[in-house]
């Protein structure tokens, strides 16, 4: 079998590019996906999302290694193993990180990286149905964007509390400014998620030049006189072959990206070496460079039986099932998200470095349910985390989990940054606005004050936010992996394209760079600029 072009992982920056690159009917595109199908209803009803992330049924499952700045605890990690990858078990925020992130990687060397270099391409990939902006916002894309609105009573008063705490109103967060409080959007269209597969796969699943293939495992890549000649895949038990004289593009995200890497003998030669692999590309910077968000949660009990635990009664949770079966409206429809904020931890840094997103419900620790109480909860992150971790290989078992370190907290000025957030998502709950509905804070707990104990709180508590990111980084440097044309560094025919080129992580969610760099990407191999 062989292709023009050999995509491997049906994910965000994926289906992008596979439906981009399949526009040439000239090109024969292959997508290769490890999962199957999206069709569990779960993946669509936004209220699902909870149970979906926790069964496992479409991830991968990954586990981080022993944290050790987080008492050693090990982190649950999904990652998206199914048509759309993690967009169809995200939580659906559509963020675009902040144009200053962009300008940092452009800062860095990287040509045409720039905010204003992207901004056509996030403009050409969404359909934003809040209006907005044509300046900032494209209207005719495939990914479609809608806002659940500010409904419930204690989203409204969370934003007009960060007013009086002296964070500006800001109705769109991705638009002219970042910094400040407003409503979230989502990526949900008429109360069902719209995931990349929705959005760029199934409109063209009929091209007869693009083949998606689902349950297909890609075990390496075929590297001949210095060329990625194709991939060696596994399907139904089965070891073949798929061949190119075009290019393999990798889009399996951060950890899976380096890890199929390195079992194809590109990266750390030593390392390589040392797990039974002969290296033929020695490449360090493969896997290095890991990023990630980490949060914490501040929960707050109230007063009035106004938050989503409301919809656990049988009457009022048979009502919402009977509302979005009939008319894709309600509390299932929704998240349970209907707004965010954009702060600085203190008032000397130069841009909000603290994302607090409010939760209408009280999750359990473990956040498999809801605690049996009525509260909410902010999803407490810093946005631009300074620690640096690794992705590496446990073994040249192609089937085997790679070791996932983030090295959360290595460096301390995260910590600082986390006690301050605590400290700003604590102001902002004392304000007046919240009054009506304040009960006790549950966690961190009023006794929770000194820098020591806030600390001890985030050790304990603090869990990964699911954006890994870096580990095949863009550059020109001896540490990066890619140039600023996704080609890796010493391959001919061979790029990555997935939020592990990132230099830096943005300081958002990453599902909309993803998709914004599957879409650069098409325009990176097809040789034109964006239209």
């Amino acid at each position: 079998m062989t292709a023009d072009y050999i995509i491997v992982g049906a994910g965000a920056a994926g289906c992008a590019l596979a439906n981009r690159l399949s526009e040439d009917p000239r090109n024969r595109v292959i997508l290769l996906e490890a999962g199957g199908r999206d069709r569990d209803p779960l993946i669509h009803a936004p209220g699902g999302l909870m149970p979906l992330l926790m069964s496992g049924k479409h991830s991968w499952n990954y586990m981080s290694a022993p944290q050790e700045e987080l008492n050693d605890r090990v982190l649950f990690l999904p990652r998206g193993k199914v048509l759309g990858g993690g967009s169809s078990i995200n939580g659906m925020i559509y963020d675009r990180g902040t144009p200053s992130d962009y300008d940092r990687w452009a800062a860095l060397g990287n040509a045409g990286w720039s905010y204003a270099d992207l901004l056509p391409y996030f403009k050409r990939a969404e359909s934003y149905e809040p209006g907005g902006d044509e300046q900032w916002h494209g209207h005719s894309g495939p990914v479609r964007i809608s806002r659940p609105g500010v409904h419930n009573p204690l989203a409204k008063a969370f934003l007009h509390a960060c007013e009086e705490a002296g964070y500006p109103y800001n109705d769109d967060t991705n638009g002219a400014t970042r910094e400040g409080a407003g409503p979230v959007d989502m990526f949900v269209s008429k109360g069902r998620r719209w995931s990349a597969a929705t959005a760029y796969i199934k409109p063209v699943r009929s091209r007869p030049n693009l083949d998606v293939r689902l349950g297909v495992q890609v075990l390496k890549i075929l590297v001949e006189n210095g060329r990625a000649a194709g991939v060696r895949i596994r399907e139904k038990g089965q070891d073949a072959d798929i061949r190119t004289q075009g290019e393999v593009i990798l889009c399996g995200g951060g950890i899976n990206s380096p890890q199929l890497l390195m079992l194809s003998g590109i990266g750390g030669a030593a390392a390589l070496s040392q797990v039974g692999i002969d290296p033929v590309l020695d490449l360090p910077g493969v896997g290095g460079n890991l990023q990630d968000h980490l949060s914490v949660y501040v929960k707050q009990a109230v007063t009035q039986p106004v938050s989503h635990y409301q919809y656990v009664s049988p009457l009022k949770g048979a009502t919402a099932l009977a509302q979005y079966l009939a008319f894709r409206k309600g509390p299932l429809a929704s998240t349970g998200m209907e707004a965010v904020a954009y702060v600085r931890s203190r008032p000397d840094v130069p841009e909000a470095d603290v994302k607090l997103s409010l939760v209408l419900a009280l999750m359990n620790d473990q956040m498999t349910g809801l605690m049996p109480r009525h509260g909410f909860m902010a999803h407490v992150c810093v946005v631009r985390p300074h620690s640096r971790g690794h992705v590496t290989l446990a073994s040249p078992d192609p089937l085997a989990a790679p070791v996932v370190d983030h090295r959360y907290l290595s460096d301390n000025r995260d910590m600082v940054d986390f006690r301050n957030g605590i400290r700003v998502c604590r102001e902002i709950f004392g304000q007046a606005a919240f009054d009506p509905y304040r009960g006790d804070e549950l966690t961190p707990g009023a006794s929770c004050q000194s820098d020591s104990q806030i600390d001890a709180f985030i050790r304990a508590n603090a869990n990964a936010d699911y954006h890994t990111a870096g580990t095949c980084k863009m550059g020109s440097d001896d540490d990066s992996v890619v140039d600023a044309r996704l080609r890796v560094r010493g391959i001919a025919g061979l790029r990555v394209a997935d939020t592990s080129v990132m230099p830096t992580l943005v300081g958002g969610n990453t599902n909309m760079p993803a998709i914004m760099i599957g879409e650069k990407a098409a325009d990176l191999i097809r040789g034109r600029s964006h239209a």
